[in-house]
């Protein structure tokens, strides 16, 4: 029987072992660092004495492949979220707070109750939305409907989080993908979860247990520095420790970052713009009757922050497509963060000179700008190599870089090798 060495540990390799493993292959696991789950994991912050995540990262009911991937590695009970779908936003300029509620149902009701949409909208609104799911080319998202109360209030911060890259230079089709499989297919489609304990106990801890349940290698601080090439197939990988020669059937999975990808083969075409996203987390407990309650999380709008998360000890605030912030001071950041979550919160105004401890987060290149230019780098899972297959969220998904797109490419990498 071949074997398959995976490179990466991340949800995209993760995903393709566990693909692989399910299929009888055997698999060697490599992962340069000492955990697995790559941009989704949860570690110790000894600072504040508290586990966090390096990001906050929400699914939607919708992202099928995700949600198999829970299912394999029989992790469905760490995940939380309200029950039904529901997305909390606030305006920080207004004050204005309101809840959009699609019903669960693939006919669209909602958008005739006023209390289920979006303040000040019409029906003519709704139907333009929809229109967003059938672009093909590189409209922009400021371009692909008018910009009225809609837009701002539920398609432009869905856009950001989505693509974390500004409407003005994301491309629209990546939005439309995302709404066609979520919230165009009714409420059913677009329940929000979360893991409730962390990333790492939700989606990584048990990925890492189930590959070696199944026989896996699982190699923690085994960087590959080389793949050898002859005769126009991959055969040799070299780590920090070893060269690993191939057999004639073996494969390699190479579930790396776009720029590892180009230093292991300088051939490759893939994304080299990337956008920022910024993580800060609040050492302070979310109030149980607060504005975080129903749903875990809220959206904000007209301020610095974006998402703000009830975490185990702690509340979590994203800022997305942040380049233009991410060199700016941690403190600077916290200060002007920390005012969106008191205002946000309905925190004492006094809160503003009292607050609480924070970690700042910082990943500069977290996913590539959803760009026209960008998408046309995104390159397929299958190579020149026919033993060599790419996985990540920046290869050719179809979605942007998010959770479902990662883990999507680990699967079509496995079939890929399966196929060969």
């Amino acid at each position: 029987m071949s074997h398959v060495h995976v490179i990466g540990a991340g949800l995209a390799g993760l995903s393709a072992a566990l693909s692989l493993t399910a299929a009888g292959r055997g698999v060697t696991l490599h992962e340069s660092g000492p955990a697995a789950g790559g941009r989704c994991r949860s570690y110790l912050d000894r600072e504040l004495g508290i586990r966090i995540d390096n990001g906050n990262h929400l699914l939607l009911t919708g992202n099928k492949a995700a949600f198999a991937y829970i299912d394999e590695i029989g992790s469905a009970g760490l995940l939380g979220g309200p029950k039904l779908p529901v997305f909390p936003f606030m305006d920080i300029k207004s004050g204005e707070r309101w809840r959009v509620r699609p019903n669960l149902g693939r006919i669209p009701w909602w958008i005739l109750a006023k209390g289920r949409r979006v303040p000040d909208t019409r029906l003519s609104d709704y139907l333009k939305m929809r229109k967003i799911a059938e672009i093909k080319g590189d409209t922009l998202v400021t371009d692909s409907m008018r910009r009225g109360k809609l837009y701002w209030r539920l398609v432009e911060p869905l856009a950001v989080a989505a693509l974390n890259t500004r409407p003005q230079a994301g491309l629209a089709r990546l939005l439309g993908a995302v709404m066609r499989e979520t919230l165009l297919k009714g409420g059913k489609a677009c329940i929000p979860r979360f893991p409730t304990d962390g990333l790492s106990e939700a989606l990584i801890d048990p990925a890492v247990a189930k590959l070696r349940e199944r026989g896996a290698d699982v190699r923690f601080n085994s960087r590959v520095t080389a793949i050898g090439v002859t005769d126009g197939r991959v055969t040799s990988i070299s780590t920090t420790a070893e060269q690993i020669d191939l057999g004639p059937g073996d494969a390699v999975v190479m579930a790396v970052p776009p720029w590892v990808a180009t230093d292991l083969l300088p051939s490759l075409t893939v994304p080299d713009k990337f956008e920022a996203i910024l993580n800060l987390h609040y050492k302070i407990e979310a109030d149980p009757e607060g504005p975080l309650a129903e749903t875990g999380f809220l959206g904000v709008l007209s301020g610095t922050a974006e998402w703000i998360f009830a975490k185990k000890g702690h509340i979590s605030v994203t800022v997305s497509a942040a380049n233009e912030l991410v060199d700016d001071s941690a403190d600077a950041l916290a200060a002007v963060v920390w005012l969106n979550v008191r205002d946000a919160l309905n925190l004492p105004v006094e809160m503003d000179r009292e607050m609480p401890p924070v970690r700042v987060v910082k990943e500069k290149r977290a996913t590539f700008a959803a760009t026209a230019a960008q998408e046309h780098r995104r390159p397929e899972a299958r190579t020149a190599l026919p033993n060599l297959v790419l996985a990540g969220d920046w290869t050719k998904t179809g979605l942007p870089a998010t959770i479902e797109g990662a883990i999507r490419s680990g699967r079509t990498a496995a079939e890929a090798v399966l196929a060969a």
